[in-house]
């Protein structure tokens, strides 16, 4: 049997967390819901900017916005970082000027000299490790969005092995400036690589799960304390980056993280089957891993070929870690980008897989059962993960025709977040606004969004909310947060932390709009 994620021995990190849990209780207010007043006047604030774009992004850069709970790590990452680490290391543009290739190489080609020497081309390598040209309309060859998108990993691949420490301590910063408390990242450990690929490209069904299983188990149980190692290194060298501990410390310590392993659905299956399998077993074994995802175009042929065996083994999985939480990337689908017929079920399998959230969830309209499915997941707390500018750019669904709409007119959790900052060239702030001037909503409706991200994350421990209705603290809190009854229960669950840490944020934010300084009228 694997080692359960409660039999881990507390260390110095383990200790540290408690410490750093009691501190924040000092941090949460007596009051436990909002002044009326105060979030009348952000409310009206935010509808006397919506029209002014740079009013509108301050206001919300300084709005607090809770978890990102969809998040890549890999894909958080700016083309610039990436190209900071290749110059770093000596390595060079292709003769192309399409993608990081090791060096050596001539002068011209070199990342180092290039952004001093060779702005220009600089700028057009900037373009092809991400979204920026496709988006400016300035792209070197005609694509779209989602082939941009996605080839785009490839090209910065090189620069990016060894580095998820430096990329995570950037993932925190990035958060930290957007008014994003809890990050819930994908990251599968780097030495699991070598496990998946020995499973080579042989077939797989549905029949067989169970024997791969026993067979895969036992070889991937003595691995485990590598790969959980391979987490104290990232941390590690995150931590030492942003000088946690320290007099110096950067404000993006103070940023939770948790991570979600995940599964590749574009792999060969026995390969995607191990992937799935890591991913399982690092979530039930380290707490630091709070769930499991699956990955990689879902308009994959063999993603597409093999969903229903993909879904197949969530089920087989979830039934051996019944303690470990999945999301699914479902619906990342548009009409046109694939047949209609295979716009017919992804979330509602997905759901009835096991899924707690859905990432994207863009095609739901398209669903031949897509009524059934909204009820169900209004009903069972299902929430969607909803990634607008990603959306925008690979899918090319936006404004009204993007169903985050229809996901909350049907009682369906919905929260906001960001996919892959870095290639996207955007950040959490610029899904707040997407959501402020393409769908409309209001502060009122981005606040609920906000505790709606804390409510449905992965986080350990009971939810300050009762019977999730965000807004309405549980018994022990109802009174204040430093009630006798209060400080303990906050200091026991991690969730509820995080949650009252929100709302002391929010009370701050709308208690300070005075520093905004808008004249009456403009």
């Amino acid at each position: 049997m694997l080692t359960s994620r409660n039999e881990r021995p507390a260390g110095p990190r383990l200790r540290a967390l408690a410490w750093l849990a009691g501190a924040a209780l000092s941090l949460v207010p007596a009051a436990v819901s909002a002044d009326a007043a105060s979030e009348a006047a952000a409310s009206a604030m935010l509808d006397q900017v919506s029209g002014n774009a740079a009013r509108l992004r301050m206001f919300l850069q300084a709005m607090p916005k809770g978890g990102d709970l969809h998040n890549h790590l890999g894909g958080s990452v700016y083309a610039e970082d990436f190209l900071d680490v290749a110059a770093q290391k000596g390595m060079c543009a292709d003769a192309g000027i399409t993608r990081i290739v090791p060096g050596p190489c001539s002068d011209e080609l070199q990342i180092a000299k290039m952004a001093s020497e060779r702005p220009f081309v600089f700028a057009q390598l900037v373009d092809a490790l991400s979204t920026r040209g496709y988006q400016r309309g300035v792209g070197a060859d005609e694509v779209s969005g989602h082939t941009q998108f996605f080839r785009s990993f490839d090209r910065f691949g090189a620069a990016s092995t060894g580095e998820n420490g430096r990329w995570l301590a950037l993932a925190r910063q990035s958060a930290a400036r957007n008014g994003v408390s809890y990050l819930e990242l994908m990251l599968d450990p780097p030495g699991m690589a070598a496990f998946v690929r020995a499973a080579g490209t042989g077939p797989a069904d549905e029949a067989g799960i169970a024997a791969l299983y026993a067979k895969d188990s036992a070889e991937l149980a003595p691995l485990l304390d590598g790969f959980v190692k391979d987490f104290d290194q990232i941390e590690s060298e995150a931590n030492a980056q942003l000088s946690c501990g320290t007099a110096a410390a950067d404000p993006a310590c103070d940023v939770a993280v948790h991570y979600l392993t995940y599964a590749m659905r574009g792999f060969p299956p026995r390969m995607a089957w191990r992937t799935l399998l890591v991913s399982f077993a690092m979530a039930h074994r380290d707490p630091r891993v709070v769930g499991v995802n699956i990955v990689m175009p879902e308009d994959d042929p063999v993603a597409l070929r093999d969903y229903g065996l993909h879904m197949a083994m969530f089920r087989f999985l979830e039934a051996r870690y019944p303690d470990v939480s999945v999301t699914m990337h479902a619906g990342e689908l548009a009409l046109g980008l694939v047949p209609p017929a295979d716009l017919a079920d992804h979330i509602a399998r997905a759901v009835a897989s096991g899924a707690r959230r859905i990432g994207h969830g863009t095609d739901i309209a398209y669903e031949d059962k897509a009524p059934e499915t909204l009820a169900r997941m209004a009903r069972e707390g299902i929430a969607v993960e909803v990634n607008l500018t990603s959306n925008a750019v690979i899918l090319g669904v936006k404004g009204g025709e993007h169903p985050i709409a229809l996901y909350r007119s049907m009682g369906v959790p919905v929260a906001l977040s960001t996919d892959d900052e870095g290639v996207l060239r955007s950040d959490m702030t610029n899904e707040y606004r997407r959501a402020v001037t393409d769908q409309g909503l209001g502060y009122a409706d981005l606040k609920s969004l906000a505790r709606a991200s804390l409510e449905y994350a992965f986080l350990p421990g009971a939810s300050l909310w009762r019977d999730r209705k965000l807004g309405t603290a549980v018994a022990d809190c109802a009174a204040s947060f430093e009630s006798k009854h209060c400080k303990p229960f906050l200091a026991a669950n991690e969730k509820a932390r995080l949650q009252a840490d929100l709302e002391t944020r929010f009370d701050r934010f709308e208690h300070a709009l005075g520093r905004f300084n808008y004249p009456q009228g403009s």
